[in-house]
């Protein structure tokens, strides 16, 4: 003991004690491997034991990056009542007191750490070749993000107080992971937060969870009015977040941040112009492939495509466009072998592109879906604008009074569905007040009012996500939304179960 504090390596078998004139082997009894996981002892032999193991021992700290455990970049030295355990690298250098090894599983030992004023801490020991590698990765990344929104809220709200901030999944509720959010209080108030890290593929997906957190404390919390929400956001990739703030009645606020955390509020009144493209249509009316046989196939159908081609498809389906080099009987042998397998159940083409196959009931049925809409003309995705994988089809059709109709059709559950479709409504809506379309030949003869589009969400009535009416009851007024719900089994006949509008429950 007059010697200092001894540096022990080994196994649970066996410890060598460095006491700087040698090393003294000491054979561990076994009453010492039954000592309690927070004999100092204890929880260096367990961590000696996992790094020994270990093929890439790493440490994971929350809020903190990944530290790999490589050659002469860590110790491990016992003390009284814990170990200190040392770690560093170019950038980093980390000092932490275990006290505790609360659990350990493949790949991953659990410990706890003392931190200042007797609270405790987790660290956790990682094997990055185990199999989990790339989800603690993920988690990590999804802590550090945590901690730097929580840092983020503390400077731009100081006389705030932070009383709840989370970033794990809440499926009752409907919340991602994917987005930290947080819970502001200042007296009889309150606000919700919610921040999209700079690694958010969706970084405007961070709205529809923020709508849906915004709401869940309303509900929870009746002593404090939750009167805003605030979405932080990377700098550069807000505009889209901010453009559909516009149409919202939430009261809303946002942040953007640097690489360095430097936050800026961002003025939503002057979210920038709405980027969306309207093609000339080169379709003359009327003009229409000569199908012969093909129109026989079951499902067969041909799309007219405002560039002048002409899609050939099955159920939805594409196989080919004329003009185009196929003959037509090449096209009939095409079309047949399709059909078939597409009606086949089980088949892969059966389950491919099921929005594919929906837009080409609706197109079918259309005044089943809403009896004010003209059959023709229908447009799919004008104007088109670039928005990622958004796995739902946008039609465009006119009523008999001249009113533009967006249809957003999707054949599964999307908690998405409203803020996506209202991406594609305000392009639509502001080609229309600019009288875009009939200039560049669209609706060809027909009269196309400059008012706002109505705007109707179309999917199987189980499969509209429970939180479609929270997010449709935080719509503007001035959007005329109307949910329609299909019968299960629409791909044989289609039927509308029910019809609601706005944020109204079936």
């Amino acid at each position: 003991g007059r010697m200092g504090s001894p540096y022990l390596h080994g196994d649970r078998e066996q410890l060598d004690v460095q006491l700087g004139f040698g090393t003294l082997r000491v054979q561990m009894a076994s009453a010492l491997l039954q000592l309690p996981p927070s004999t100092a002892v204890h929880v260096l032999a367990a961590i000696e034991q996992f790094l020994a193991s270990a093929r890439q021992p790493a440490l994971l700290e929350p809020g903190e990056q990944i530290l790999p455990l490589v050659k002469d970049s860590w110790s491990c030295e016992l003390r009284s009542s814990h170990v200190l355990l040392q770690a560093w690298d170019e950038r980093r250098n980390l000092s932490r007191r275990i006290v505790a090894a609360r659990e350990q599983t493949r790949g991953k030992l659990v410990l706890t750490v003392q931190l200042f004023g007797g609270k405790e801490g987790k660290l956790d020991l990682l094997d990055l070749a185990a199999p989990r590698t790339a989800e603690w990765k993920r988690r990590g990344v999804k802590l550090v993000f945590r901690e730097r929104f929580r840092q983020m809220l503390s400077r731009e709200f100081p006389e705030w107080r932070i009383a709840e901030l989370t970033a794990e999944a809440d499926l009752e509720h409907s919340l991602s992971p994917a987005y930290p959010r947080a819970l502001l209080r200042h007296g009889n108030r309150a606000i919700a937060a919610i921040g999209a890290g700079p690694e958010a593929l969706d970084v405007a997906g961070a709205l529809t969870f923020g709508l849906i957190w915004l709401d869940y404390l309303r509900g929870r919390e009746r002593k404090v009015a939750v009167d805003r929400l605030v979405v932080v956001a990377p700098a550069g990739r807000e505009r889209p977040i901010a453009q559909r703030a516009l149409f919202l009645i939430a009261p809303i606020e946002m942040l953007t941040y640097t690489e360095n955390d430097f936050a800026a509020r961002v003025d939503l009144a002057d979210a920038g112009n709405i980027d969306s493209a309207l093609e000339p249509c080169r379709l003359a009316p009327g003009e229409a492939f000569d199908a012969g046989e093909l129109d026989s196939v079951p499902g067969f159908e041909q799309v007219g495509r405002p560039d002048g081609t002409c899609s050939l498809r099955v159920h939805g389906l594409e196989f080919a466009a004329v003009p185009g080099s196929k003959r037509p009987a090449e096209l009939l042998v095409h079309a047949r072998e399709l059909s078939r397998l597409r009606s086949e159940k089980g088949s892969l083409l059966h389950e491919k592109d099921p929005e594919r196959w929906l837009e080409s009931e609706v197109r079918r049925n259309l005044q089943t879906v809403d009896a004010a809409l003209r059959t023709a003309p229908v447009y799919g995705q004008v104007p088109a604008f670039s928005a990622g994988a958004r796995g739902i089809v946008d039609l465009l059709a006119i009523d008999h009074a001249g009113q533009l109709a967006v249809l957003e059709l999707k054949a599964s559950g999307d908690i998405h569905l409203p803020l996506q479709a209202l991406d594609y409504w305000m392009r639509v809506s502001k080609h229309a007040e600019h009288c875009d379309f009939m200039g560049n030949g669209y609706f060809p003869g027909l009269s196309v009012s400059p008012q706002k589009p109505k705007l109707l969400l179309v999917a199987p009535s189980l499969e509209f996500h429970p939180s479609t009416e929270t997010i449709l009851g935080y719509f503007s007024p001035e959007i005329e939304v109307q949910r329609i719900g299909l019968a299960a089994d629409w791909r044989r006949y289609l039927r509308v179960m029910f019809r609601l509008t706005g944020a109204e429950r079936p």
